[in-house]
């Protein structure tokens, strides 16, 4: 009995020795695996710094300008090209055309609002209930 005793405890030991090396090494791989991620955020971060230089670069105002007078053949704006607000054409009106049209051949009774009509928008047989 003794001996079997002896037996469970050594292979409890062993065991416990085995999940602690696991555990080591599956700690080890993740230190591994973060040390990884670590350094390729830093080159991530890297590479858009230098997008971000680079975009400074193309975007200053006289390098734009330098590159639109050398490759577009731009002319200055004359006078005659603007106009006055008087010059625009009016806006045209909204109306319903299909409704107008349906009312003029007499299809349909003239329309109005409650606007039209200086009235409430319910009507007078509409009765409000009681509680």
């Amino acid at each position: 009995m003794i001996r079997l005793l002896h037996i469970i405890a050594i292979s409890a030991l062993i065991a416990s020795a085995g999940y602690a090396y696991s555990v080591k090494y599956e700690t080890l791989y993740y230190v591994e695996q973060v040390a990884k991620l670590k350094s390729q955020v830093s080159r991530e971060r890297e590479a858009i710094a230098v997008l971000q230089a680079e975009w400074q670069y193309l975007d200053r105002p006289d390098r734009l300008q330098e590159a639109a007078d050398k490759h577009l053949d731009l002319q200055a704006l004359k006078i005659q090209q603007l106009a006055r607000l008087s010059d625009l054409p009016n806006r045209p009106s909204r109306e319903d055309e299909i409704g107008r049209k349906l009312e003029a051949l007499g299809l349909l009774e003239p329309t109005s609002t409650p606007k039209d009509r200086n009235s409430d928008a319910r009507t007078p047989t509409t009765q409000t209930p009681k509680r």
